[in-house]
């Protein structure tokens, strides 16, 4: 499948993105730590991530405001625009700052593979409950544990697998965010990939998937996905 020239300017990459959006009939994104540093929480592996910091014998940046008085931002609500257009089949997140959910998208378009700090998970049956109304036992009667999965821990099975049904059915890969490093969730863009879908990163920094991409961004996903999202918008209004 052809790429993109990487001396594309964003203009240019941006319309092919919006084309490729416009055509693709099961469009699934994927985002990391990266798509939240426009509403301030640090992302990992940047500049001055987490684990950059670390390595350099740092301690975490100090956060300007509780992460429960952090919202979304318009690449979180760009994503719940495609959505809201029917053009979203499946969103795939590390993330655990429950930001996707606080934007808008349906719990049942979304796979929180790492967990969520606003909802724990059943031991048994991985039913999720939000930690402001929890009751004392899932319905289930299994345990209740906070869903944020720790270094070690076992991904949540149900996840875990739409995240890989997704993947392997989707004909567009979009990553917003993430270094694609930690896996297995960083497994999802080589199974979309070895399944033919287009692939698409949205990522400041270097990737593994960079000399295999189809379209790359370096830009902040703020600076891309908003004018997708309207270019897509006028795409669909002249198809109409």
């Amino acid at each position: 499948m052809a790429k993109e020239p990487v001396f594309a300017g964003l203009e240019e990459r941006i319309q092919t993105l919006a084309r490729w959006m416009f055509g693709a009939e099961r469009l699934v994104v994927f985002t990391g730590a990266g798509i939240s540093t426009e509403s301030g929480l640090p992302d990992f592996r940047g500049p001055d991530g987490i684990w950059t910091r670390r390595d350099r014998g740092l301690p975490p940046k100090p956060m300007e405001r509780d992460w429960s008085e952090v919202v979304p931002n318009d690449a979180h609500k760009a994503i719940v625009a495609l959505q809201d257009m029917g053009r979203l089949e499946f969103l795939i997140s590390q993330n655990v700052d429950n930001l996707h959910l606080k934007s808008g998208i349906r719990p049942e378009l979304l796979a929180e593979l790492h967990g969520n700090t606003m909802l724990l998970r059943c031991t048994l049956c991985e039913k999720t409950y939000s930690k402001l109304t929890p009751p004392h036992n899932c319905v289930c009667g299994g345990r209740l544990k906070s869903s944020v999965v720790n270094f070690g821990d076992t991904l949540p099975s149900r996840d875990l697998n739409a995240s890989y049904e997704h993947s392997r059915n989707c004909d567009l890969f979009i990553v917003v965010g993430s270094s694609l490093v930690v896996t297995p969730a960083a497994d999802m863009p080589k199974v979309a990939l070895e399944a033919g879908a287009r692939l698409v990163i949205i990522n400041q920094g270097e990737t593994p998937f960079d000399r295999l991409v189809h379209l790359r961004f370096h830009e902040l996903a703020g600076q891309v996905l908003p004018q997708a999202i309207q270019e897509l918008r006028e795409m669909i209004d002249r198809s109409t």
